[in-house]
């Protein structure tokens, strides 16, 4: 079996919605059980798998998690993550209502290279290389990568899983003919404009280009973690890793070479060249020159947005 699980349920079906996130955080800060509690579903307002749903994208977006500090927990004892705080908890939270597009681009990228949980959001956004794709194909791929995987689950749990991840970038699936009344309540990742969907209704395509609402201090929260994890210990880093390489930002924000060299400028000045692009013998590397603390360049960011 794999090191790092693999989960292809536990939304109930549901994409995220507005307020979601913000509210199971909140909840699980004012009580740490919460989700284990009969009477969650009145203090949360929704239903029973909502309430499960909220739990579940507040986790594998890495903003809640076990609390450590409570013996034999077994999941029981759940507690904000530091990003968490930051972003949504803190007298000085970045954007306490998620109002800002970076913060939807933030937790965008904590699911999809979310390294203890590996999830269709990850899998498509890391591992599948083609531009477009049907529905039918995505399900293949996945299934493929379960077999090989030695995972045991059904395909129709993987096509479930591929129409709510559909649902959570792509505009227009809620008036699909036989379309679920859940359909009709918005993700808010859809402002991303990530994957859209062809005229005919038919292919899904890859948004990969310029993310004007992406802002620099996002991408470098992102490449630092890359950094830190799959490039552990070095201080260099191709502009084509960090394009195509696995939970690489390129892949996740699905952008272009330009684009890249564009965010790496920008950081150059920000952080006064501790982050600086250079180019030997034809080969475009981006240099970690200095440590950068990419929790001063988000606080910057929203304390420019906020004034």
């Amino acid at each position: 079996m794999p090191s790092v699980p693999y989960k292809f349920s536990g939304h109930q079906t549901f994409a995220f919605r507005y307020g979601w996130l913000e509210k199971g955080v909140q909840s699980i800060y004012q009580n740490s059980e919460i989700f284990s509690r009969d009477d969650a579903l009145v203090h949360l307002g929704v239903g029973k798998n909502m309430v499960a749903s909220i739990k579940h994208w507040c986790q594998v977006m890495r903003l809640i998690e076990q609390d450590p500090m409570r013996e034999r927990n077994r999941g029981r004892y759940l507690r904000p993550t530091r990003i968490a705080r930051d972003l949504l908890l803190s007298k000085s939270a970045w954007d306490q209502f998620m109002e800002d597009d970076a913060s939807l681009w933030l937790v965008h990228w904590l699911l999809v290279s979310n390294p203890n949980l590996i999830t269709t959001w990850r899998l498509m956004f890391s591992n599948f290389h083609r531009p477009d794709f049907t529905k039918r194909e995505a399900v293949s791929f996945l299934v493929a990568v379960a077999e090989r995987n030695s995972l045991k689950v059904k395909e129709t749990v993987i096509a479930r899983d591929v129409d709510c991840f559909l649902s959570t970038y792509v505009t227009g699936l809620s008036g699909k003919k036989n379309a679920t009344p859940e359909e009709g309540y918005s993700c808010p990742f859809l402002e991303l404009g990530l994957i859209q969907l062809t005229p005919d209704g038919e292919l899904f395509r890859f948004a990969i280009g310029p993310k004007p609402t992406l802002p620099p201090a996002v991408f470098a929260y992102a490449l630092d973690e890359y950094f830190k994890g799959a490039r552990k210990g070095r201080q260099t880093l191709s502009v084509q890793e960090c394009l195509y390489g696995q939970c690489s930002p390129g892949q996740a924000f699905k952008l272009d070479e330009n684009s890249v060299i564009e965010y790496v400028e920008a950081l150059d000045g920000l952080t006064e060249g501790a982050l600086g692009l250079d180019e030997t013998a034809g080969l475009k590397q981006i240099y970690r020159r200095d440590d950068v603390n990419p929790t001063l360049l988000m606080e910057a960011y929203y304390g420019r947005r906020t004034q």
